[in-house]
């Protein structure tokens, strides 16, 4: 009896905390947590664990000011690839190829999602739709 009244008190707090979040809350995690998965099985093998990249062969995820610079050109790398181009990232250059991917724009959205609030970055929740209209963009 004792197990069932403690189980069903947990059950009923976790039911509130997650009522208590905002749809906005939500939505953010449901992106980073997915993100997290898409990072691990796409992109963690280059950039590493900790987004810490491979010495001046694969750039480091960790420079926000990067990011944040080249925030609608992100999609961009991730879809098509870069091949060639000069990155300047933590006062270093990077000069190679990143593969193209075959990600949806939701699956985009969810890894820079994750990229871009993980690894000393703190940018929120990017969109399927942001995705959509820097993927319009593309060079």
């Amino acid at each position: 009896m004792k197990f069932k009244v403690i189980s069903g008190i947990g059950l009923l707090l976790a039911l509130l905390i997650f009522s208590c979040q905002s749809e906005d809350e939500i939505t953010f995690k449901r992106y980073y947590t997915t993100g997290s998965i898409v990072y691990q099985t796409k992109c963690q093998n280059c950039h590493g664990k900790d987004g810490q990249g491979l010495l001046a062969l694969m750039p480091p995820l960790t420079d926000t000011a990067f990011l944040k610079t080249n925030k609608a050109a992100l999609a961009c790398f991730i879809k098509y690839g870069i091949k060639g181009r000069l990155l300047i990232i933590n006062n270093k250059p990077f000069e190679g190829e990143m593969p193209l991917t075959d990600l949806a724009p939701i699956e985009i959205a969810e890894v820079l999602t994750y990229i871009t609030n993980s690894f000393g970055n703190n940018m929120g929740v990017v969109t399927a739709q942001q995705v959509s209209n820097d993927l319009a963009k593309c060079k």
